[in-house]
């Protein structure tokens, strides 16, 4: 029997959380804290669940940490979500977390952009496409930053792999985005706007239904707000939304993103749902831009 992956299909087209992990003061996952934070989400209507993304600090958690936050999060959302877990590193590595997270009962899996200095076209194709023969049943989504990547390519990876079935799409340029996904095969690929609510309007312009968001950790009917008025075509609406959310984006923006989730994390804090705490290289932020970053939280009337 073929599988369709139309339930993963549909949760691809909405707002994608990428939940934040949570630190102890000993410097461990708070496990209780994680699961609150869950919670805080399904309660506020998010769907779509991203354990080990980049706003849960995947680069910084150990193999253990990381199936510790697949296990939490598939135990504490059960069918109240769909859950998609990020997996990469080298592919014996991402291959033990796909199935891993198939065993836990996850319904799909997005597979990190390779972190290597050198990476061929072709090479692109054959690493996802081994994570993806490894989890037919799992729906796979690549995590795309890769401006030379072309919509080829994915046409290919598509090809001989059915349960490729989205596309987390991060390069800022809606121009390339349009042309990718045509060349890539359009309607063969659910699009998800990886670079969140700040480019979600432009995105869905050239064809994406769903987007990111660390912002959605903070404010859940902010983001759905969003995508409720993308939905709708409502672009002056979605851009009121995007109005905002500008401020707060731009200083996760800043100097390369990298108080990408410094920033989600103090506004957390300042709401007391969770420490601030975050791993190097990342860094907590200095004490004059806390309050501006409180106040943007407690602005949107959560």
């Amino acid at each position: 029997m073929t599988t369709t992956f139309e339930p993963q299909r549909a949760a691809l087209a909405d707002v994608v959380a990428i939940p934040v992990t949570p630190f102890a003061e000993d410097g461990r996952v708070d496990q209780d804290a994680h699961r609150a934070l869950l919670r805080r989400l399904l309660d506020g209507g998010v769907a779509t669940l991203t354990p080990n993304g980049n706003t849960g600090e995947f680069y910084t958690l150990t193999i253990e940490e990381r199936r510790l936050v697949t296990e939490l999060t598939v135990d504490e959302v059960g069918d109240r979500a769909a859950i998609l877990v990020g997996v990469g590193h080298d592919v014996p590595t991402a291959v033990a977390s796909a199935r891993h997270a198939r065993e836990l009962g996850a319904q799909m899996v997005m597979v990190h952009q390779p972190v290597h200095p050198y990476v061929s076209q072709s090479g692109w194709v054959d690493y996802h496409r081994a994570i993806a023969e490894a989890v037919p049943e799992l729906g796979v989504v690549p995590y795309i930053r890769n401006a030379r990547l072309t919509g080829a390519r994915l046409a290919e990876l598509g090809a001989a792999c059915p349960n490729v079935i989205g596309v987390k799409y991060a390069v800022p340029d809606a121009a390339r985005f349009a042309a990718f996904a045509r060349d890539a095969g359009g309607d063969r690929f659910v699009w998800v706007a990886g670079l969140a609510e700040p480019y979600a309007p432009s995105y869905f312009s050239a064809g994406a239904t769903g987007f990111t968001s660390g912002l959605v950790n903070v404010a859940p009917s902010v983001s759905l707000n969003m995508i409720e008025a993308l939905r709708a075509g409502d672009y002056p609406a979605a851009m009121k939304v995007w109005e905002q959310i500008r401020r707060f984006e731009e200083l996760r923006a800043a100097n390369g993103s990298a108080n990408n989730v410094t920033v989600v994390k103090e506004a957390l804090a300042s709401l007391g749902l969770c420490r601030r705490d975050v791993r190097p290289p990342s860094r907590e932020l200095p004490e004059d831009e806390r309050a501006e970053v409180a106040e943007i939280a407690a602005g949107w009337s959560l």
